[in-house]
């Protein structure tokens, strides 16, 4: 007799468990399944965002960052530090303590909002007038009944044709989460979030990093104007990048990994590394799921099909998160798990997906929200464009981090703001009023006229705005 539920969410990442949270909180019978292990075999919560992703990345970077002001930023604050090493096992075993941490958290959450954890790989049996027949492949074999079914299974890195995850020397963001030791060669294959966070981490703990991007542009997603900062920042701080390549041949002897490859010049080259990140994109995961017992429809991408509310072509069964379209990050999943939870109650959940943020947790971070400037101008909508630097924000000079600036974009007959983009100190936070905005529909004017708090890093986001008209007070 399979156990019943109202809902069921097969996958426990920020997708799946705040959509079985929010379905709980509306009165529904909740099961959520999920297969991540740690390392002694127990439930690890929080999908690839907690285990392999946004959380243990953060705390690297944290390491690092500290690791690099000790060695080069201390002296200017009168502070004497020699001798600064880093101790890389404890470093990794302080991110993997992070790591437990937030899954433990999401393990309590289940609980408090009583909801019942399945641990094992779920797969679709069959439909019946009840609902969906879902298998649990775990430790043990169960069978559960659910009259709505949200699958939540993520996303996996895309593997370079020839050169498989072996998570030793070719490494995915699993293994480049977990690598032991400073590689003397760092090797990154796609300049995306995944390479140049891990690209930052190692290259500040002393690795000689070079990344090769196929693209003939750098971050072809962020403003242009961003992107070309943040290209200048980076080879300065001494990652090489090479732009516009064409990988290769991999070869593997006892000590290196050779990578031939093309240059934008089109001349052969040789890149020996000691370890190869790749980081080209990842795919939807539907490993297991099987679709096919119920006639659930993908597309030729492998993503689930949803419409707008995230409804697949099956009654009573949802998609969110990075199995479906849209932007592969752990907000857009979680928003669109509210919503559902919402939807199959009767409510009209919302997703609004011109607002969603993104970031990237480099040293400066890079935040931005709604439309660059280049998709406005190939949507032939007129605009004002007004920046202004952190080298002129007094908090920024406090901290002793004056890189980048603030971006707005504003409609030019009724000046709503179109666009953010920041490259500089705490991006990732500043972002937040930009998105708040957006969605309030405000004007550049809007946010000009609002006090700021001085002296903070968010009166940049001020004179950005006060910029749009050409009337900066601080610049």
């Amino acid at each position: 007799m399979s156990k019943q539920f109202d809902v069921i969410v097969i996958g426990g990442g920020p997708g799946g468990y705040i959509a079985a949270i929010r379905a709980a909180q509306l009165g529904f019978t909740v099961a959520c399944i999920d297969e991540w292990k740690n390392d002694k075999g127990g439930p690890a919560l929080g999908g690839t965002c907690t285990n392999v992703g946004c959380i243990p990345s953060k705390a690297l970077l944290q390491s690092s960052e500290h690791f690099d002001h000790a060695n080069h930023h201390f002296a200017e604050h009168g502070i004497s530090a020699t001798n600064v090493s880093m101790d890389v096992a404890k470093m990794v075993a302080r991110k993997n303590s992070v790591v437990k941490q937030n899954n433990d958290g999401i393990q309590y959450l289940l609980k408090k909002n009583k909801i019942a954890f399945f641990h094992g790989r779920g797969s679709f049996v069959k439909a019946s007038p009840d609902g969906y027949v879902i298998n649990v492949a775990g430790a043990t074999e169960e069978s559960l009944l659910g009259k709505h079914i949200i699958v939540a299974t993520g996303s996996n890195a895309r593997a370079l044709p020839g050169a498989h995850f072996d998570e030793e020397r070719i490494l995915s963001n699993d293994g480049a989460l977990r690598i032991g030791a400073v590689p003397k060669r760092l090797g990154v294959i796609g300049s995306g979030v995944i390479g140049l966070e891990m690209g930052s981490v190692w290259r500040r703990l002393g690795s000689d990093v070079t990344i090769l991007e196929g693209l003939p542009t750098f971050l072809g997603a962020a403003d242009e104007q961003v992107a070309k900062e943040a290209f200048k920042v980076f080879n300065k701080q001494g990652l090489k990048i090479e732009l516009g390549v064409k990988v290769g041949e991999i070869s593997a002897t006892k000590k290196s990994l050779s990578i031939a490859y093309t240059n934008a010049k089109g001349e052969a080259q040789t890149l020996d590394v000691d370890k190869l990140i790749v980081s080209i994109g990842r795919v939807p995961n539907t490993i297991g799921l099987n679709p096919e017992a119920v006639g659930l429809q993908l597309d030729e991408r492998g993503a689930i099909v949803v419409d707008g509310d995230c409804k697949t072509n099956l009654p009573n069964v949802w998609a969110v998160g990075d199995v479906v379209r849209g932007p592969m990050l752990a907000h857009k999943a979680e928003e669109e798990g509210v919503a559902v939870a919402e939807r199959i109650a009767g409510q009209h959940g919302h997703v609004n997906f011109g607002t969603v943020p993104w970031v990237i947790y480099t040293s400066p971070e890079i935040a931005w929200v709604g439309r660059t400037e280049q998709q406005l101008k190939a949507d032939g909508v007129a605009y004002k464009a007004g920046s202004f630097p952190f080298l002129a924000n007094g908090r920024a000079r406090a901290l002793g981090d004056t890189t980048g600036f603030v971006k707005f974009l504003a409609d030019a007959t009724t000046d709503e703001i179109l666009g953010v983009h920041i490259i500089g100190p705490q991006a990732s936070e500043l972002i937040s009023e930009a998105v708040v905005a957006m969605e309030f529909k405000a004007s550049a004017e809007d946010i000009a006229r609002i006090c700021h708090a001085h002296p903070s890093l968010s009166e940049s986001t001020k004179e950005a705005a006060l910029a749009v008209d050409k009337r900066t007070l601080n610049f």
